[in-house]
């Protein structure tokens, strides 16, 4: 597509990017989603400076992506292989043809 100028505010800091037309939108929610967690974590916690709760923003999303790395989210139980089974049959009965 295009690369476009847009400009993101994280914890009361604003940051020029340059980013993809596609991924604009899942930029934006990120840095949402970032300043939501970090008005929870002030909320919750007696944390202000922001720092402290950008690493706390940190390590929850790092954790998060640790824990789906080592999760296999579509388990195989060989589908691998009736997939190739299908594909033999589906050779054998073109062949035919």
């Amino acid at each position: 597509m295009g690369v476009i100028s847009i400009k993101i505010n994280i914890a009361d800091r604003v940051y020029p990017l340059k980013v993809d037309v596609a991924e604009e939108e899942i930029v934006r929610k990120a840095a949402k989603d970032i300043n939501e967690r970090i008005k929870t974590l002030t909320q919750n916690y007696e944390v202000r400076d922001k720092q402290d709760l950008l690493s706390m923003c940190v390590l929850h999303y790092a954790t998060t992506a640790l824990k789906l790395d080592n999760k296999n989210l579509i388990p195989d139980e060989g589908i691998t292989e009736k997939i190739m089974e299908l594909d033999h049959l589906l050779d054998a009965f073109l062949a035919k043809q």
